[in-house]
């Protein structure tokens, strides 16, 4: 495993915990973050879920932290989510609510762009798919492409609402029914950001 050896991951995730420092909780966040997108192989972001990073980190998400612990936190689970069991898992730790949550006007942009990204990721699964929409982040992300956000974020939102409108007509219903046009304005911002359609499905 690059970077660290697996007991060293074990112990940055016990700094994780609600008994940590928060000297100690930033170390272990930026580690971890730094992990698995620089060492972003499968091994290494099975290996981090697999020391028991998920639970603390969506414990993280919460009210009870800081915005810059919210977005440390947000960033490792997106990284997290880029392997397709982290992104059952995550799910299963009840972070979509959470991020949803974190897509509200008045939270700081950074934010805003993690959990965007991080709702993105969790969206390439069908059935999480299903659970972000039950969760209210349709909304949430047509009003972030039409906000002062930042084309980062916009990309994400944008790219969250097309996975989640794929094969689910519930959900493009749903998208159509936030706003005018919904369908327009993110297929209007994909292509002002230069994303296009690859043809992808969703992991079932």
């Amino acid at each position: 495993m690059p970077f660290l050896a697996r007991r060293d991951v074990r112990s940055l995730v016990r700094k994780l915990g609600a008994h940590a420092r928060p000297s100690q909780q930033k170390e272990a966040l930026f580690t971890i973050a730094g992990l698995s997108v620089f060492g972003g192989d499968s091994d290494t972001l099975v290996a981090i879920a697999s020391a028991g990073a998920i639970p603390p980190l969506v414990q993280l998400l919460g009210p009870g932290s800081s915005a810059e612990v919210r977005e440390d936190a947000a960033a490792a689970l997106c990284n997290l989510a880029q392997h397709h069991d982290n992104q059952v898992a995550i799910a299963a730790a009840g972070a979509i609510p959470l991020l949803v949550q974190l897509l509200a006007p008045g939270i700081s942009a950074n934010v805003q762009q993690n959990a965007a990204a991080a709702l993105c990721h969790l969206a390439e699964h069908a059935g999480n798919a299903i659970t972000i929409a039950a969760a209210g982040a349709i909304p949430a992300l047509v009003q972030l492409l039409g906000s002062g956000s930042g084309d980062l974020a916009k990309e994400f939102a944008a790219l969250a609402l097309k996975l989640l409108g794929h094969d689910i007509a519930e959900n493009r219903a749903t998208i159509a029914a936030a706003g005018a046009s919904a369908d327009v304005v993110v297929l209007e911002e994909m292509e002002r950001l230069g994303i296009y359609d690859d043809g992808h499905g969703k992991e079932e």
